[in-house]
């Protein structure tokens, strides 16, 4: 049986800028990823699309929609879903929680990507963060929906914001993903709404990279990669050795 990962994504691109080398990473090992979008970003997140003559919000929901599916197939995502709860403010109701839950339990996530808890900036993403961390624990209460495989409980990370130092967000796992970088790329450029920030993840990944290579031993040793992603991790790990 495939192991598996979950993304819980607050906006369309999300998942793409912050995880995508996650999610092609961990696809290539056979991890079958799914990502859920709770929106599109349509109103937020789109300002390239809102500057073009004729716009109205389905089109830019439809154009963005789009968008993540073509990313979502460069990074090897097993199935991506759209829940389409709105942006600015994004809202997730008793009903929309389940229907998260419904899909944890589903998955069975090995492991669970979402946001920063942090984000003065956009409210959005630690808000679905903080819906990330509830839907967990509804799904593994053994009283929600009885006689249901419950969720054990897989590591929640929380991958890096925008502007790291304001979000109270601080790495403690490098993830090299170099042998996918081209595979990243190639979903960053999907996201035609938002191309002012391609070579800002660009530089992102490599200066991770950098730090990946320090962590790992640096010039006494250290491995070498040309790309890398941070995470948070929520929970401790349980190990049986360092």
């Amino acid at each position: 049986m495939a192991k598996t990962a979950l993304v819980i994504s607050a906006h369309s691109a999300d998942f793409v800028w912050r995880c995508g080398g996650a999610i092609a990473l961990h696809a290539s090992k056979g991890y079958e990823v799914s990502v859920i979008c709770l929106s599109y970003g349509e109103r937020g997140e789109s300002a390239k699309l809102w500057k073009n003559e004729g716009m109205t919000l389905e089109k830019v929901k439809a154009a963005r929609k789009i968008e993540a599916e073509n990313a979502a197939k460069a990074l090897d995502v097993h199935d991506i879903q759209f829940f389409d709860l709105g942006d600015y403010p994004l809202e997730v109701d008793r009903d929309a929680k389940y229907r998260i839950v419904d899909v944890i339990r589903k998955v069975q996530p090995d492991f669970m990507l979402s946001h920063s808890k942090w984000d003065p900036y956009n409210t959005d993403h630690m808000y679905a963060t903080q819906v990330a961390l509830e839907a967990r624990m509804i799904a593994q209460a053994w009283g929600h929906n009885p006689g249901e495989k419950v969720l054990g409980a897989p590591q929640l990370y929380l991958f890096e914001p925008h502007q790291t130092e304001q979000m109270e967000w601080k790495p403690d796992v490098f993830l090299d993903i170099s042998p996918v970088w081209d595979k990243k790329w190639a979903a960053i450029q999907c996201m035609e709404g938002q191309e002012h920030l391609w070579h800002y993840y660009k530089n992102v990944a490599e200066n991770r990279g950098n730090h990946f290579m320090r962590n790992s031993g640096g010039q006494s040793g250290g491995r070498k990669s040309t790309h890398a992603e941070g995470f948070q991790s929520v929970f401790p790990r349980t190990v049986d050795e360092l």
